[in-house]
């Protein structure tokens, strides 16, 4: 049997954390900045992450960087803000507006999945999409937002897959407690249609992921499956949110190759410790540089760190999980 410290995959943080902080001289980031989504495009990082007011309405933001280290440009006004009613502020001070963006590229468009709140109303999943040409242009025009989950229930962390599955788009939310698999035909919904599918993950029982899960950014390709990386709480320790990892079937995501047993990175240091919601790591996105992992978090809901590991031994350990421990739906 390996031991803990040969199975456990510990993310290298950057010593720069946090990579991005509030500005306190923009009125819509002088709150927080956190949970990025992540693309790569044209030899450049390039995040989109949610930023909170003083009033504690969150819009989109956006940097990048050459290097994924050093974001180098930063625009000082926001590129994503409420434009819907079931994303307007209807409960005055409460939080509202656009949060936790996640972002796959499917030939020339950009779609983002995010939650949009009004303060009342459950959290619901919105979809909008943006053409790679006007994104690099910094011609923010993008497409009418649309609700995507079930009216009347709270539905979060939903991302599409960054290719068709069997001819079918495939999309992960979650429901509840668990993570949802669905697919569609098309991904221009009508506002009438709802995400549903089935459940392919839920928490353990007994692990630090048995209270509640959910993924973190989009599904990344590799040679032995899709990667997932997601964000799990233990019925112990309430609020502390840590990151994990599973591997997917290439051909039939429903079907859960391996789970890491520990976790990946967990709250450790003062910026994700202490913030506006204490000892949180939260992912929307993460990207392959090179043979290294790239992964952008939210720590304690108020600042932006990225952590990295070599991808060829982060997968060799992921795969190690499926001989020593046959993970459970």
């Amino acid at each position: 049997m390996l031991s803990e410290k040969l199975r456990k995959i510990e993310m290298v943080r950057s010593p720069s954390n946090p990579i991005l902080e509030l500005r306190a001289e923009h009125s819509w980031e002088a709150k927080a900045v956190f949970n990025p989504g992540a693309i790569y495009l044209s030899q450049r990082v390039r995040l989109i992450y949610r930023a909170m007011s003083p009033d504690n309405t969150s819009v989109f933001g956006y940097a990048s960087s050459r290097d994924g280290f050093k974001f180098d440009e930063r625009i000082s006004e926001p590129i994503y803000v409420p434009r819907e009613n079931f994303e307007k502020k209807n409960v005055q001070g409460a939080n509202s507006g656009c949060e936790d963006p996640r972002l796959t590229i499917i030939g020339n468009i950009i779609y983002m999945c995010y939650t949009a709140f009004d303060g009342q109303g459950p959290a619901r999943v919105a979809l909008t999409s943006i053409r790679v040409s006007d994104f690099l242009a910094q011609k923010w025009n993008w497409a009418k937002p649309v609700l995507i989950s079930l009216p009347d229930i709270d539905d979060k962390d939903a991302a599409i897959f960054p290719e068709k599955i069997k001819g079918k788009y495939a999309i992960l939310h979650r429901l509840g407690n668990d993570i949802w698999l669905d697919y569609a035909d098309s991904l221009d919904f009508d506002g009438k249609t709802w995400l549903k599918g089935d459940i392919i993950m839920r928490p353990r029982p007994g692990e630090f992921d048995s209270r509640k899960i959910g993924i973190a950014g989009p599904p990344i390709k590799t040679e032995v499956g899709w990667l997932l990386l997601y964000h799990g709480i233990s019925k112990k320790e309430n609020r502390h949110y840590h990151l994990r990892a599973a591997l997917l079937g290439l051909d039939d995501p429903s079907k859960v190759i391996a789970r890491t047993k520990y976790t990946i990175i967990e709250p450790e240091f003062p910026y994700e410790k202490e913030g506006q919601t204490p000892n949180v790591i939260f992912s929307c996105g993460a990207l392959i540089l090179g043979d290294k992992l790239f992964i952008y978090y939210g720590g304690a809901d108020q600042t932006v760190g990225v952590a990295t590991y070599n991808l060829p031994e982060f997968l060799e350990k992921l795969l190690w999980e499926k001989l020593l421990s046959a993970p459970p739906k």
